[in-house]
């Protein structure tokens, strides 16, 4: 059974939330990696899955200090048709995203 990696990224992510990922069907997210960058501000991220209209946190208010960057999934998370992956940062245009998944597993 062939897996369907997956890669999608966001750059200069700000106060509007940014979509990620938008789920056709059932995808496994195995990574998401937020980079601030910012010259000299810490900001604040929320990443959130939004399904039947209602947002699910997987990380909310998560502090990342200036050029640092941070590993948000230890494990994954699996989202299904219609779910969406968002991301949304405190300060304007202050973080990169990147977000590996495998897709179609049970295919």
């Amino acid at each position: 059974m062939a897996q369907n990696f997956r890669r999608y990224i966001a750059r200069n992510v700000g106060t509007s939330p940014s979509t990620l990922v938008t789920a056709s069907t059932y995808n496994t997210v195995i990574g998401i990696k937020v980079a601030n960058v910012t010259a000299s501000t810490q900001i604040f991220v929320n990443v959130y899955v939004t399904t039947g209209g209602n947002d699910y946190y997987l990380a909310k208010n998560v502090p990342i200090p200036a050029g640092s960057s941070l590993e948000l999934i230890e494990g994954k998370v699996v989202i299904q048709s219609g779910d969406v992956l968002k991301i949304v940062s405190d300060t304007a245009t202050s973080c990169d995203v990147w977000v590996s998944t495998v897709d179609d597993i049970s295919a």
